[in-house]
């Protein structure tokens, strides 16, 4: 048992005093900064607040609609679902929100169930509240819409 502490010891001696002499290798640049291998750079703001205009139009079938308020500190885990609060199916009406899709409630067998099941139980794997954030890489992205008033019109953008 001494030996091994002995041996922990010194190899950590000997790693702290060649902490100083650490290559500074630049990290590759994702969608932030990556200085280097051993530098911490901080983290960008967080976006703010979701902007006020609404229920988004969706871009795509299928497409899981955005959140249109703050859920910050909502809890969201094993034993309660803050969103379903008001987005189940009795409170919706009285809260004024949408009622949560009936898809939500039809487990991963075809089958219905009374509340809503496991796989979509936790609202953020698919939901992400709008926010003021500038995009963070560009996209010439089109809905179906789009697409299909541009070939109408002879296929000009």
């Amino acid at each position: 048992m001494n030996r091994l502490l002995t041996l922990l010891l010194t190899a950590s001696v000997v790693l702290s005093s060649q902490a100083d002499e650490r290559p500074h290798v630049p990290a590759p640049d994702g969608l932030r900064a990556g200085g280097t291998l051993y530098q911490t750079l901080p983290a960008p703001p967080i976006a703010g607040e979701p902007r006020a205009s609404g229920r988004e139009v969706r871009n795509y079938p299928e497409q899981p609609p955005v959140i249109p308020h703050s859920i910050r500190n909502y809890q969201v885990d094993a034993r309660f679902n803050r969103c379903l609060e008001c987005h189940n199916r009795n409170a919706a009406p009285a809260a004024g929100a949408p009622m949560v899709s009936i898809t939500h409630y039809v487990d991963r067998n075809g089958q219905t169930r009374a509340a809503v099941t496991p796989g979509r139980y936790f609202c953020t794997q698919c939901h992400v509240p709008q926010t003021d954030a500038d995009p963070l890489v560009q996209s010439d992205f089109q809905s179906i819409d789009q697409l299909l008033q541009r070939d109408q019109q002879g296929g000009q953008p």
